[in-house]
């Protein structure tokens, strides 16, 4: 009986398992089945089908890429210690995220968000093998919790894109096709504090594409936005600027008109020559790409090496500008950000009066 269950077990763990985390076989696993006592049929299959692609869209593409090679690593670990991954051992698990936060030989040690973020990755997959797994189970929670108490540190926050930096950062930026278009990116993604994601993810009207994050309306006085977000649904306002060179619905506009868009992703890649845009969506690391070189290109921080300067910027770092930047009651940002506290605003502005408000001689000191 044992001899057989571990057959078994190897036989499942090879049948969902790849230790290079091939998406292309999630993609065809059988997650989301029809009942096994139920017969096949057309209609069926087809249901099958539909509900596996709803299923792959209750996460983003980059989270379920994240999810996928966290399996990938711990089903690699597990097998050079001579164990499979299949089905969940807590005690595994446990060993698993200590190795991950005090690693032996030359494997860097992982910070406390990132241990748990793997943690999630191999929840999520074991959710969608239809194993349970107890995350409060001792051999996970208690070494969770050592590895918090002993590890945690703040976490490292992205510079900041203030007001005279995005200025800089367009100014370096041609008047050709892809020009016009990163210059859109840039000043819309600040003003509108949006993630690079829901940047790209844009159409210009509502369900052009099956892939759409949200569509665009562009009114006399500025944009709306609604965005399909990482918390859900929310709009965004962006008015128009005090000047055509800098203001971001301009910017929109001068994009869709060149670029000959009256109908699906806004932004799109440019032929190679750059007189021409293609039909093809930007993936979101086009932001990230243009940020860091323009901030080289614009001088920002010359002060420190390149390689730092790099590790500075992001993609967050428009949306820590807009709440570093914009001067007005702390509720508009949280909204425009879409977060549900103020506190977690708070986090993104880089610079404010924090004793503005103060308790001291509030209560009578």
């Amino acid at each position: 009986m044992g001899a057989e269950h571990d057959k078994s077990t190897s036989a499942r763990s090879d049948k969902f398992d790849d230790a290079q985390g091939d998406e292309s076989r999630q993609e065809k696993s059988d997650w989301i089945a029809r009942p096994a006592h139920v017969a096949g049929s057309g209609t069926l299959d087809r249901l099958v089908d539909t509900a596996r692609d709803y299923a792959r869209a209750a996460a983003s593409e980059n989270t379920l890429k994240a999810y996928a090679k966290d399996w990938a690593h711990f089903a690699r670990w597990c097998r050079m210690k001579g164990a499979e991954p299949l089905p969940p051992s807590p005690e595994m698990i446990g060993l698993y995220l200590a190795d991950l936060a005090a690693p032996q030989g030359k494997a860097p040690a992982l910070s406390v968000s990132t241990i748990e973020r793997r943690l999630s990755g191999l929840a999520w997959n074991y959710a969608q093998r239809g194993f349970t797994f107890e995350r409060k189970n001792r051999h996970i929670a208690t070494v969770l919790a050592g590895i918090k108490r002993k590890h945690a540190r703040p976490p490292v926050q992205k510079e900041a894109i203030l007001a005279e930096d995005i200025l800089a950062m367009v100014a370096t930026l041609p008047y050709d096709l892809r020009g016009l278009r990163d210059r859109a990116i840039l000043l819309n993604g600040y003003a509108g504090g949006m993630r690079r994601s829901e940047i790209v993810s844009l159409d210009v009207h509502k369900d052009d594409t099956p892939d759409s994050g949200g569509w665009i309306e562009i009114f006399d006085k500025g944009a709306l936005l609604t965005l399909n977000a990482k918390t859900g649904w929310r709009e965004v306002e962006i008015g128009r600027g005090s000047s055509d060179q800098t203001c971001p619905v301009q910017a929109l506009e001068q994009w869709l008109h060149f670029a000959k868009i009256d109908c699906g992703p806004v932004f799109v890649g440019t032929s190679r020559d750059g007189k021409r845009a293609s039909e093809t969506r930007l993936n979101d690391k086009h932001v990230a790409r243009l940020i860091k070189r323009t901030v080289l290109d614009a001088g920002i921080r010359s002060e420190l090496s390149e390689k730092e300067r790099l590790a500075l910027f992001s993609g967050h770092s428009l949306r820590a500008g807009l709440a570093s930047s914009a001067e007005v009651d702390e509720r508009y940002v949280q909204k425009q950000l879409g977060h549900a506290s103020a506190e977690m605003t708070r986090r993104y502005q880089r610079r404010r009066d924090r004793f503005r408000v103060n308790l001291t001689k509030a209560a009578g000191l």
